[in-house]
């Protein structure tokens, strides 16, 4: 074959490979799957970075670089079934951290706690009033302690007061601008810009 007889065609009806059809095929016998071990059996599949046992490259690679991990909110999680099923708020009252920790829902003040909605299986609202402080309580929560007449207090946690979110307000936008929400808040201004024919600069 010359190179001018290359074509689209070329390579494109290969023949398939017909094992199990005598020795003198070269790959007969054991089909070119070799003697014994898990890779002669059917079903075996490994994974391409299989190493044969070795310490694989990944994990032999230096771990670096930074990750968010280590600043994970980490929260004790109370719901109210837990608390109108227990002893001490059966006639309503305050719920904060350490009323449930004196109650026994949470172990210590070691994480921010948070408040969930759900409640006992046949019940649909809240027939006491509580006075509710916590870092976080989702909106179910909230609005089946203020229609029982409670109050809710929501701390927020370090991060909502570092971006300045106000977690008892209807505008929970931040008011603190860390440099990456100025700089999404610079790429929404400029896609609406854009949007309006203009051309928005950055400022130096």
């Amino acid at each position: 074959m010359m190179i001018h007889e290359v074509t689209a065609m070329a390579g494109k009806y290969k023949q398939r490979k017909r094992i199990g059809r005598g020795v003198g095929s070269g790959n007969g016998k054991t089909s070119g799957r070799g003697h014994k071990g898990a890779g002669s059996r059917r079903g075996n599949s490994r994974l391409a970075q299989f190493e044969g046992g070795q310490m694989p490259f990944f994990r032999r690679m230096p771990k670096f670089g930074f990750t968010n991990a280590n600043f994970k909110i980490h929260f004790w999680i109370v719901n109210l079934a837990a608390i109108i099923d227990h002893p001490d708020f059966k006639s309503g009252g305050v719920v904060n951290q350490a009323s449930l920790i004196k109650a026994g829902l949470v172990r210590d003040e070691s994480r921010n706690l948070k408040i969930l909605g759900d409640l006992p299986e046949g019940v649909d609202s809240l027939k006491v009033k509580f006075d509710v402080t916590a870092n976080r309580i989702t909106g179910p929560a909230r609005k089946l302690i203020e229609d029982a007449g409670g109050k809710v207090d929501e701390l927020g946690t370090r991060r909502d007061r570092v971006r300045g979110i106000d977690r008892n307000s209807d505008d929970q936008t931040p008011k603190n601008l860390t440099k990456k929400l100025k700089k999404q808040d610079w790429h929404r201004k400029r896609d609406e810009a854009f949007a309006r024919g203009e051309v928005l600069k950055p400022k130096k």
